[in-house]
């Protein structure tokens, strides 16, 4: 699953933290830089999963990777998460202004 930085607003959000595992994950690291053993831990999830949503975090650009001896340690992109957050402010401001417009049917 690979969220394109063209689609629509608010879309990208929603795909990637609507899932509760992915969700927790990114929860995790804004606390700390860990590596899959210790998302496993946290999470209680299996490893093929964990690596399966880190994958996709990873190819949207919200975590990035850093080798130190035999274990990667993932960390959050502070600048994607603000960037991310301003998408969802967008959205709230449009949400806001839809107040009382309603399609004619």
């Amino acid at each position: 699953m690979l969220i394109s930085s063209g689609a629509p607003l608010g879309e990208r959000a929603t795909a990637l933290l609507g899932d509760p595992l992915r969700a927790r994950i990114v929860a995790l690291l804004a606390d700390e830089q860990l590596c899959t053993c210790h998302l496993i831990e946290e999470t209680g999830a299996r490893q093929p999963t964990v690596s399966h949503h880190l994958k996709i975090l990873r190819e949207a650009g919200l975590v990035e990777t850093e080798p130190r001896g035999r274990y990667t340690y993932y960390r959050l992109r502070a600048e994607a998460v603000a960037a991310l957050a301003g998408e969802l402010s967008d959205l709230a401001a449009r949400a806001e202004g839809a107040q009382g417009r309603y399609r004619p049917c």
